[in-house]
């Protein structure tokens, strides 16, 4: 599908921009006024990694657990308002420990029974989880110290909707057969009944052109020395050093919209949705609070413009 470039994605009564490209515009704004400003159904996705509610402050921001829901909620109102009606809004959300204990918080799980229960906003299409075998063991002191518990390695994400069918299609990212798989088609299924219960049919041995993947995305976010962190290096800018993995966006953009539709990240840190954004072919607005994570992730772009 071709898409012309569109630099129509200013949005009335907002700042300029920081910088555009030929797909979107980065601006530096509380993502709270700005969302107001977008119009209603707009917006085919939102996809987001807010501050979490850790036990301690970082520099990107954060507000506590208990704190969390009601710092959230006019976000929330202001995502629902700016979604198409068969658009979605996908929510990385980590969760945090309870201060000096080696137990969990339940502030992310909190968050997900007031946006989804009975007065909520959303609705739960999904959830999935974000494996990175790459994870820091930590808490240090009851992983590597005490050893009483063992390193986190997923971290959730919500895909939340307005209805119960939102835009969707898992034929856009279906992933190459194994080869056991092509094995098995190339020989035929034995159709019947399985000791599970489960009746196998013989359309199980089409070939569809891929496997459907599982609700668990793994990738690792590792790299050290790509061209946004050493362009930061190289001015003296702060790295955000919370950075989405390339692979959790890039799923969730394809998975969900299709070329020419319009993503939005208002918590966007470094821009990695933006860049992913960009290379798929959609229209992208990014949301930042901190100006100078929004000149440094300027250098994700090539040919990116400064208003």
């Amino acid at each position: 599908m071709s898409v012309k470039p569109d630099k129509s994605l200013a949005v009335a009564g907002s700042p300029d921009p920081v910088y555009t490209t030929d797909f979107g515009s980065a601006y530096c704004a509380d993502s709270r006024e700005f969302l107001s400003r977008i119009p209603d159904s707009s917006v085919n996705l939102v996809i987001t990694s807010p501050p979490f509610a850790l036990r301690r402050k970082k520099s990107y921001g954060n507000v506590s657990a208990a704190e969390y829901i009601d710092w959230f909620w006019p976000f929330a109102e202001q995502i629902l308002r700016v979604l198409k009606r068969d658009g979605s809004f996908v929510l990385d959300i980590g969760g945090s420990w309870n201060k000096g204990e080696p137990t969990r918080s339940l502030y992310h799980f909190d968050l997900l029974l007031r946006l989804c229960g009975e007065k909520g906003l959303f609705k739960l299409a999904q959830e999935f989880y974000w494996y990175n075998p790459a994870k820091m063991p930590a808490p240090a002191e009851w992983v590597t110290i005490r050893r009483v518990r063992v390193k986190d390695a997923v971290q959730p994400i919500w895909w939340l909707s307005k209805t119960a069918r939102p835009k969707a299609n898992n034929r856009w990212v279906l992933t190459p057969y194994k080869n056991s798989m092509k094995e098995l088609l190339s020989k035929g299924y034995n159709a019947g009944v399985r000791p599970s219960g489960h009746v196998v049919s013989k359309q199980w041995g089409q070939d569809n052109g891929g496997a459907i993947p599982p609700n668990i995305i793994q990738t690792s976010n590792t790299r050290s020395n790509d061209p946004y962190i050493r362009a930061c290096r190289e001015r003296g800018l702060e790295i955000h050093p919370a950075r989405f993995s390339e692979r959790v966006p890039e799923f969730f953009i394809t998975f969900l919209t299709r070329p020419g539709n319009v993503v939005v990240d208002p918590f966007a840190g470094s821009n990695m949705v933006g860049q992913v954004a960009e290379r798929l072919r959609r229209r992208w607005i990014s949301v930042e609070i901190n100006n100078e994570y929004v000149v440094g992730s300027k250098y994700r772009f090539t040919g990116a413009t400064i208003k």
